[in-house]
């Protein structure tokens, strides 16, 4: 089992940078155009001399993948249109080889119905593994309650067998597992506890706040026993071995974040918190219902969690994952200053407190799809394109949403190199290609000094190399301003500046130039001159030792 010093001396992950695979869509090696662990195997090479300390996988376990692979049927095996679970074991053993842990990702809330937990449950009411999951007596046609499904639908769905409905917050074949039992939790962590003994690096937990639902009271995040079921479940396992664990969190506040990741290691290392990047939406409406970027809200939203919990617990920091678009199409620009805009969303999010995460192909610029709807794989997305198109809605407003929003934005193949199909798969590829590859691909800028590749592969070995990334206290600058997004971290030895212009025009530079003893780090353009305006999308971060005069506004 993996080393079981967790001190607060030896939590490496809040030095780390953390690495998001998809991997149907990373690399293909037996070129069937899914892509699968051998592929990934095969690219542990690239991604050491990224620099990261650890790859996060999307669902490997076998499924039947209705949801891609967050219906799992069986938590101890791989899927085979991935590999085999001994291509588990070779992928765990390479990557440490190359200074790389492996994160699984776990689908604790459910299963798939094709689960044998879930084939023995519905035989009868008295099967022992009935009451594994959620059920409620009813009659045929009257629904428990009028709890809505996440990928549309009743929550509900009638089992003629022991004549009642189960419970599913997800697909109708993602059954809810039943948290309230003590041999379904004990299932779990043996589970957990045979992962950790092949070496794992770590867990990522699927809507883990979702686990402690209550139904009756129409209660599916934060429930009342879910700091009890996250104790227990810490202590069973992920306290016994020195991991990281990161919930997905979508309705945590920074209060309930300081319990997930309580200093003490009570619960979890950290939790993914959606705050920020739900900003672009109507008030009170769903993702699809588009709204301007509120820019001064996103800055109050990241320095609330930078400030709040700073001590007191510690941040995930993301700008896309395999759920998001592109954040250079969504909140960068893919066109004009594409390069210059990638690398400023970069900057600002790497200079801050927590662990950065990187989702593949993010430190390629790759961009979102425009698809026609026939092309797209993602149920949420085709489930939408009916419900509203069944709602009177527009077919081109629809897909006007659908391609800035979709999760298949996420989801296109790694784009490798310039030869057919980005050099992900000599096959038919599961989802069509972004036709861009010949001009975003790896291979490209690999060798290119300026590339978007080389600036993260830079922010990276920055984190590594000065304690204030990892330690020092944040405090934002020119907070009103309304293109500016600036602030400091500051720690005993180092004070570090970071300076972004968020938009496509040239803005007057609030800030005084930094006295001489300030080093510009990093900057997105070539030219290193202080300058009294920030050029379209400019980045620039400085560092000094804060002894000499102060960075201020």
């Amino acid at each position: 089992m993996a080393d079981k010093d967790n001190t607060p001396q030896n939590k490496w992950w809040k030095s780390a940078v953390i690495y998001q695979i998809y991997p149907r869509s990373f690399a293909d090696s037996n070129q069937d155009g899914i892509g699968d662990l051998q592929g990934i195997i095969s690219k542990l090479d690239y991604l050491e001399n990224l620099g990261i300390d650890a790859i996060w996988l999307s669902p490997v376990c076998k499924s039947p993948q209705d949801d891609n692979g967050y219906d799992i049927s069986d938590y101890q095996d791989i899927d085979p249109m991935f590999g085999s679970l001994q291509d588990m074991e070779t992928l765990i053993a390479e990557a440490q080889k190359h200074h790389i842990r492996i994160i699984m990702d776990l689908v604790l809330n459910h299963s798939s119905d094709e689960h044998p937990w879930f084939q023995e449950a519905k035989k009868s009411r008295e099967n022992p593994y009935h009451d594994y999951y959620v059920w409620r007596d009813g009659q045929e046609g009257v629904l428990p309650n009028d709890m809505g499904a996440a990928f549309g639908g009743s929550a509900w769905e009638w089992t003629p067998e022991v004549q009642q409905y189960y419970f599913h917050q997800f697909s109708v074949k993602q059954p809810d597992l039943n948290w309230e039992n003590p041999k379904l939790r004990r299932e779990i962590y043996d589970m957990i506890l045979w992962w950790m003994e092949k070496g794992v690096g770590g867990f990522r937990l699927d809507v883990i706040d979702q686990i402690a639902k209550e139904p009756d009271r129409k209660i599916t995040g934060n429930g009342p026993r879910l700091h009890e079921y996250l104790r227990e479940l810490s202590r069973e396992t992920f306290q016994k071995g020195n991991l990281v664990t990161v919930g997905e969190t979508w309705g945590a506040t920074t209060e309930l974040a300081k319990l997930y990741s309580h200093p003490d290691n009570s619960e979890l290392s950290m939790v993914f918190q959606f705050e920020h990047i739900c900003l672009d939406q109507m008030a009170g409406k769903e993702k699809w219902d588009l709204a301007p970027l509120p820019f001064l809200k996103l800055k109050e939203v990241l320095e609330r969690w930078q400030t709040q919990l700073c001590g007191k617990g510690w941040n995930s920091l993301f700008w896309n994952n395999h759920d998001l678009p592109r954040i250079v199409s969504r909140w960068g620009n893919d066109g004009e200053y594409w390069a210059e805009s990638a690398k400023m969303l970069a900057i600002l999010l790497h200079g801050m407190q927590g662990t950065p995460y990187i989702y593949q192909g993010e430190e390629l610029g790759m961009t979102n799809i425009q698809y026609e709807i026939q092309d797209y794989r993602d149920i949420e997305t085709l489930n939408v394109f009916k419900e509203r198109l069944e709602r009177g809605i527009s077919k081109e407003e629809i897909m006007r949403s659908i391609h800035a929003k979709s999760r298949d934005n996420a989801r296109t193949p790694m784009q490798w190199n310039d030869e057919e199909n980005a050099g992900f798969t000599e096959g038919k590829p599961w989802i069509k290609v972004n036709p861009n590859y010949t001009k975003i691909n790896a291979a490209k800028q690999v060798r290119d000094e300026n590339s978007i590749f080389c600036c993260y592969q830079k922010l990276i070995r920055l984190r590594k190399e000065y304690s204030v990334f990892v330690d020092g206290i944040f405090h934002m600058l020119c907070r009103e301003n309304e293109s500016i997004f600036a602030y400091t971290r500051e720690d005993e030895n180092f004070q570090l500046l970071v300076l972004c212009n968020f938009y496509d025009s040239t803005v007057n530079n609030p800030l005084e130039k930094p006295d001489t003893s300030a080093k510009l780090i990093i900057s997105n353009y070539q030219d290193t001159e202080w300058n009294t305006f920030l050029r379209p999308y400019e980045a620039r971060m400085y560092i000094k030792d804060k002894r000499t005069s102060s960075m201020s506004e």
